[in-house]
């Protein structure tokens, strides 16, 4: 059964139109993510979605039992109770069953209406325990801890929270009061890494249904079975999680580029009939393919196309009630060869990071380090080595003293006690997490000139325009950019510094997902050396070649060498040697083979659910081949490497069935 379904849904703000023709359906138990690039109008579906928000055009239809939980990106939680009375209100029903039982337990004491009380506590005693009346104040712990929160917040006021606390506590009610959707608005913004692999736990085996928006791509992968990709002309629906999504992206766009050149081909050898026909013994074939020409160039030009896949050019055209004059052969010509495939891929950053010189071969040396403040040590370093060319990405919760470290290494604090020694030939970029680098008063061509002086202000505009900053946006004032064009700014300058080392503190906070990818690639390819502070898992797991994480419990700095997956399994290895009898009191945990037992059947399931999903993937792009393949295009060409990207296919889909199998015996 569907909680939400809608049709053509379409906002405007006055004359400008946000998105159009979105259509979707939200089925029970659902785990969707909505992604897309930055203003392309996400919240907004969310806020029509949840109802505090009208369509301009569109139906809505909501199911009538439906509850909703609604974390909106900017949460503001206004109220003058602690947080724990905050929490206790997801249980208000529970609390009403309690006070009943306990003024029926008092009834008892009269032997005259003992019998009468006995007969109405017992239902109610059995629903209260049905719906976790005895362990609701465990749930709330649980879920406060969770979300990071320590036992002294508990009896906080709200509004001695912080606005991060805020959003946080928000969060835990909306968890605890168990909607049948949670409709979650980049719900791991104020998290650090460990509140957000709870809430990852958490929303795994929760039984309602989720839609997602978020710039977190480790989470999307870990959460989700379906991604909903949003442009300004509706939803394209990919299933899977994220790296799922990634790959069937990039299939269509490669096949999507393929129909589009064999079309253009067509189209231009119907344009030369046309030419050579025009004025000779069959100008009325030419002339009525002319006019089939201009009635689809028209429609082009109208943005009427939204799919092409599948479907010739002319077949389009008629679908999109095109009717213009038949143009002459010259202008057809021109506008042909101006033609461009329709289904671009969004808008991204043109970043390069080249350092100017070559580092020496070590570039960080630390030995019995203390990092912190004067009076306020935050954590040791007992021995450090970065060399050239290594990522190095720094974890730890938030307040432990990672961007501390950072300031450090620059030289802008002083350690309290111990050596840090700087390689040889270093030039530094430095990405602030707060921007405090950028000047408030200045206009993002001002802060370009101060950078590179010798650019010409044309330069400067054509540079701005890879960082997607075009026509006047290139004289704004800094004060004025939001969080995710701030973002964009810092790595336009960083991208002028030539440096061979980068320390950047959450380079990737406000970006779009377009532009994290962008500068994950970027990143890879970059020749010098990367000290990354971040709490995107994505991007530690693609670039980091070693971990250091600050353990706030020790008061010190750990270094695993290795990936980010490696270091999260070694994790998982000693919370299971943790669980072993022989490491807790009395014995009492289960033996470490049937916990080594559940985790690998957990793995197993994973797998064979990741399996099954690229089975259906292949199967259905193996359908299209087939359709392809009963109407042939002319090219014998074509027609080969149609055939075999078939057998391809079908051996992936005999090779994935094959491990599907043996996962199933």
């Amino acid at each position: 059964m569907s909680l939400i379904n809608a049709t053509k849904l379409g906002k405007s703000f006055g004359p400008d139109d946000i998105f159009s023709d979105v259509s979707l359906s939200i089925p029970n138990g659902a785990r969707i993510a909505i992604v897309g690039p930055n203003g392309v109008g996400k919240t907004t579906l969310l806020r029509i979605l949840v109802g505090l928000e009208q369509p301009s055009t569109g139906t809505l239809h909501r199911a009538g039992w439906l509850a909703i939980g609604y974390l909106p990106q900017e949460a503001s939680l206004e109220a003058e109770h602690t947080l724990w009375d905050e929490c206790l209100k997801a249980f208000s029903a529970l609390q009403t069953q309690e006070t009943e039982l306990s003024h029926l337990e008092s009834l008892m004491v009269d032997p005259e209406q003992t019998e009468q009380a006995l007969e109405r506590y017992g239902p109610l005693q059995e629903a209260f325990e049905r719906q976790g009346g005895y362990t609701y104040e465990t749930r709330i712990r649980q879920t406060l801890t969770g979300l990071g929160f320590e036992p002294q917040d508990y009896q906080r006021p709200i509004p001695q929270l912080s606005g991060g606390q805020r959003t946080r506590a928000l969060l835990a009610r909306l968890l605890l009061s168990n909607p049948d959707l949670l409709i979650l608005d980049e719900p791991t913004n104020h998290l650090d890494i460990a509140a957000v692999e709870w809430l990852e736990s958490y929303l795994n085996v929760w039984q309602g249904a989720a839609l997602l928006v978020s710039h977190d791509r480790y989470f999307l992968d870990k959460v989700v079975n379906n991604i909903w990709e949003m442009s300004s002309t509706g939803l394209e629906i990919y299933r899977g999680n994220y790296s799922a999504y990634l790959m069937q992206r990039q299939e269509r766009w490669e096949l999507r580029q393929k129909i589009f050149e064999s079309e253009k081909e067509r189209l231009e050898k119907d344009l030369d009939y046309i030419r050579r026909n025009i004025a000779g013994q069959n100008t009325l074939q030419a002339k009525g393919r002319l006019k089939r020409l201009s009635r689809y160039l028209d429609a082009v030009e109208k943005g009427g196309i939204q799919n092409i896949q599948g479907k010739s050019w002319a077949r389009i055209s008629d679908e999109t009630g095109a009717v213009s004059q038949m143009m002459s052969v010259d202008e057809a010509t021109r506008r042909l060869r101006a033609l461009r495939e329709p289904h671009h891929r969004p808008p991204h950053l043109n970043l390069n990071l080249k350092p100017k010189q070559r580092s020496g071969d070590i570039v960080l040396r630390a030995s019995d380090l203390v990092i912190g403040y004067p009076g306020e040590a935050l954590f040791e370093v007992e021995q450090l080595e970065l060399r050239r060319q290594e990522c190095a990405a720094i974890i730890g919760p938030n307040g432990v003293g990672k961007t501390t470290f950072l300031k450090t290494i620059l030289q802008k604090l002083r350690p309290l006690a111990g050596e840090l020694t700087l390689g040889a030939s270093l030039q530094i970029g430095y990405f602030a997490q707060a921007h405090e680098d950028l000047v408030p008063d200045r206009t993002l061509i001002q802060e370009i000139e101060a950078i590179a002086p010798h650019l010409l202000l044309a330069d400067i505009r054509d540079y701005l325009a890879h960082f997607l900053f075009t026509d006047d946006e290139v004289f704004r004032q800094v004060i004025t950019l939001s969080g995710g064009e701030r973002g964009r700014l810092a790595l336009a300058k960083l991208s002028l510094m030539n440096a061979n080392l980068l320390l950047l503190d959450e380079p990737t906070n406000h970006l779009d997902i377009p532009s994290q990818e962008i500068l994950q690639e970027v990143l890879a390819d970059y020749s010098g050396t990367i000290l990354l502070v971040s709490h995107d898992r994505y991007l530690i797991d693609a670039l980091g070649s070693q971990i250091w994480e600050i353990d706030e419990d020790h008061g010190c700095l750990r270094v695993f060498m290795g990936t980010y997956s490696e270091y999260r399994g070694q994790k998982e290895a000693e919370k299971l040697d943790t669980e072993s009898p022989e490491r807790q009191p009395g014995g009492s945990h289960k033996p470490v083979a049937k916990v080594v037992a559940k985790t690998n059947e957990r793995r197993r399931k994973a797998r064979l659910e990741e399996v099954e999903s690229h089975i259906a993937q292949l199967e259905a792009y193996l359908a299209k081949l087939s359709k392809q393949l009963e109407d042939p295009p002319t090219d014998p060409q074509e027609v080969q490497e149609l055939g075999e990207d078939y057998v391809q296919t079908q051996e992936k889909i005999n090779d994935l069935m094959a491990e599907w199998e043996e996962l199933h015996g």
